[in-house]
C-alpha cells in the first residue's frame, strides 16, 4: 500500500515540470556587488564585481571599469573610485564576451563635500510565480540589515501546501538546485514571513528558486531586481 502511495505522490509530481525549465542555460551576466549612492569628495570606494556563466555559476573573467565623468569621480582598472568633485557620475563594470555583445551593469553615485551618513543599500524586490501545477505567488523584498540579509515576503504570498519537503534556495540558475544556496525547507505557505540568511550579500544572487527537494522537481521562482 505504501508503495502504491508513494507511486500516487510520483505521478503527481510530474505535472511540476513547465515548459519554461525546458532549458537549464541563463544568460552571462556581471553584476556590481556592493553598489553606493553617494562619496564624498576625496574618499574612495572598492567596487567589486561578479561574473556569472551561462549555467548561472560564479567565474573569474576580467572586468573592464570606467566612468561616465572622471571629472567628478576616477575609477581605476580594479574598481576603486575616488570622489573629485561635486556632481553624479555612473561607474560601469563590463565584461567582453567571445563572439557576443558584452555584458555590463552599472551604478550611478553622488559625490558631494559633505558625508552622507548611513548610505543604505537600497533593498531588491521581485515576484514569485508558479512553474508547475502547484499554487505558488506573492512578493518578497531582500534587504540589508547589518552583516545579514532578510527576506521577506508580502501578506500576498501562498503556497500549496500538497508538496513534501518543499525548499527555498537563493540562485543564479533558476532552473536547477545544483550551485545554490539553500535558505530552508518552507515551513509558511500564507502571508507575510522573513528569513534572516547569514553569508550571503545582498547582490550575490539574481533569483528566488522553489523546489520539492524529495522529488528533485522546480516548483516555482522569482527574479530579484
Amino acid at each position: 500500500m505504501r508503495y502504491v502511495i508513494y507511486l500516487l505522490i510520483l505521478f503527481s509530481l510530474s505535472g511540476c515540470i513547465g515548459d519554461d525549465i525546458i532549458f537549464d542555460t541563463v544568460p552571462e551576466a556581471v553584476r556590481i556587488l556592493n553598489p553606493l549612492d553617494s562619496l564624498t569628495v576625496g574618499n574612495t570606494h572598492q567596487f567589486e564585481a561578479r561574473f556569472t556563466n551561462n549555467i548561472g555559476q560564479a567565474e573569474e573573467r576580467n572586468v573592464i571599469w570606467s566612468c561616465s565623468d572622471e571629472a567628478v569621480m576616477s575609477v581605476d582598472e580594479n574598481g576603486l573610485a575616488t570622489g573629485l568633485a561635486e556632481g553624479k557620475a555612473t561607474i560601469t563594470a563590463e565584461v567582453l564576451l567571445d563572439g557576443q555583445a558584452p555584458v555590463s551593469d552599472a551604478v550611478e553615485v553622488v559625490v558631494s563635500e559633505e558625508e552622507v551618513v548611513g548610505n543604505p543599500s537600497e533593498p531588491r524586490r521581485g515576484m514569485i510565480r508558479t512553474t508547475s501545477s502547484y499554487l505558488l505567488e506573492g512578493s518578497f523584498t531582500l534587504r540589508q540589515d547589518g552583516d545579514d540579509i532578510v527576506l521577506e515576503f508580502g501578506d500576498d504570498y501562498r503556497a500549496s501546501t500538497s508538496l513534501p519537503g518543499l525548499y527555498v534556495y537563493l540562485t543564479n540558475n533558476p532552473a536547477t538546485a545544483n550551485n545554490a544556496f539553500e535558505i530552508g525547507r518552507v515551513q509558511t505557505f500564507s502571508g507575510g514571513h522573513s528569513y534572516r540568511i547569514s553569508g550571503v550579500g545582498l547582490n550575490d544572487y539574481d533569483y528566488l528558486l522553489y523546489w520539492c527537494k524529495p522529488f528533485s522537481v522546480k516548483v516555482g521562482d522569482g527574479a530579484i531586481e
